[in-house]
């Protein structure tokens, strides 16, 4: 199955002209590659752990009870701060009538903090579930988080954006985007778990393989 679609290709082509975004981005992949960051996550045919953690209205809700008998898809994102999970984000938004007429429902797993899950759950609506990882705690235990590094670090505080205001932290830790497709007994039936942020698993390819479960 096509899984993927790269996001806002202007966006990375004027970083690559204007400001060595992408060059910055890319040191920052191969070492997360090199260190096989995302490798250790639940992969296809396995149980997805139940995580209990807070909504977007500070209720903490497990996987377990969300699902409820029906397949979910969960999507851990880094935030609406980061250009590619909002163009993810907005695929997402088109595609849940599609979502909610095969029966699922979509779970997005964010760590930003001051009202960010708030902003998603409004930029989403319908029957979407956003919950709070506060401190990336879940993401770590999934193996779907690194640290950030020092040089992508201080080229965002240069460009005025400081992580530790976006996810109450000065951890540096940050979320590696993934997303499964969990069917309605909790196994993992599909998982897209890419080390470089900039590529994404494709919302209308992951509603189609849940409408074939």
């Amino acid at each position: 199955m096509e899984q993927t679609t790269r996001l806002y290709q202007d966006l990375q082509r004027r970083s690559a002209d204007d400001s060595g975004w992408a060059q910055i981005y890319d040191r920052f992949v191969a070492r997360l590659t090199a260190l096989e960051a995302g490798h250790s996550a639940p992969c296809v045919g396995t149980p997805f752990p139940d995580l209990k953690l807070p909504d977007h209205r500070g209720q903490y809700q497990s996987l377990a009870a969300l699902r409820a008998d029906r397949p979910m898809i969960l999507s851990f994102v880094r935030g609406r701060w980061c250009p590619y999970c909002r163009g993810e984000l907005d695929q997402w938004r088109d595609q849940m009538p599609a979502l909610a007429a095969a029966g699922g429902r979509l779970v997005v797993v964010v760590g930003e903090v001051a009202g960010g899950a708030d902003r998603i759950h409004a930029l989403l609506g319908g029957d979407a579930i956003v919950l709070c990882d506060i401190d990336h705690g879940a993401a770590l235990d999934l193996g779907l988080a690194h640290h950030a590094g020092a040089d992508l670090l201080q080229s965002y505080r240069h460009a005025g954006l400081d992580l530790t205001d976006v996810y109450g932290t000065a951890s540096g830790i940050l979320p590696i985007p993934a997303t499964f497709l969990i069917d309605s007994v909790g196994q993992v039936r599909e998982a897209f778990v890419e080390p470089d942020f900039r590529i994404r698993a494709d919302p209308k390819a992951m509603v189609t393989a849940l409408t074939r479960l």
